[in-house]
């Protein structure tokens, strides 16, 4: 744990293969611990946040991953985020991983919206999907993002068909727009 800690502090805990990460089941308990490379390479459910960053003029925050990522090299996507920590809450993780991406301190609390469990026959974890506003100039982490602008949310529905986006975070931004269409608030199935 020490050595997760100092990682950590460096703001370098998004990059590296050993940082121990919960496994959950299928209700999202935690029923044990393990490297993050071996949850990625044995398909072992994990937790990870999902935040949507707005610019002051309700852009969004999208961005190229850069090609030394675990998973989902070089793609774009329109959330920051990454996995939950063992024994992180999913609140610490969303704020903790939007300040490191977006490279800027004194965010405020990213708002909860909802979860749900992504699951492919390569990857399986529950995430944790949050939205923040991000007024302060950013200076994107470089090991982590590649590319990247505020988008209009009509210039990234464009983009949806022309960019190659993360699996996870395209399926995690169709929940957010059904999440917003349906009238009483409640999650999207």
């Amino acid at each position: 744990m020490a050595r997760m800690a100092d990682r950590m502090a460096d703001g370098m805990a998004g990059m590296s293969a050993d940082e121990l990460l919960d496994i959950v089941d299928e209700q999202d308990r935690v029923v044990g611990q393990a490297p993050r490379g071996v949850a990625y390479r044995e398909r072992l459910r994990h937790r990870a946040v999902f935040v949507l960053a707005r610019d002051a003029d309700d852009r969004v925050f999208v961005h190229r991953r850069t090609p030394t990522k675990l998973v989902f090299p070089s793609l774009y996507d329109m959330f920051v985020g990454g996995v939950v920590g063992a024994g992180e809450s999913y609140d610490t993780a969303a704020l903790r991983e939007a300040e490191e991406e977006l490279g800027v301190s004194g965010l405020p609390r990213p708002r909860p919206l909802f979860r749900f469990l992504y699951e492919t026959a390569e990857h399986t974890w529950w995430s944790s999907v949050y939205e923040v506003r991000c007024t302060l100039p950013v200076r994107p982490q470089v090991e982590e993002v590649a590319w990247y602008a505020f988008l209009d949310e009509r210039e990234l529905e464009r983009r949806l068909a022309d960019w190659e986006w993360v699996p996870d975070g395209l399926a995690a931004y169709e929940r957010l727009q059904a999440f917003r269409r349906t009238a009483d608030g409640s999650p999207p199935g």
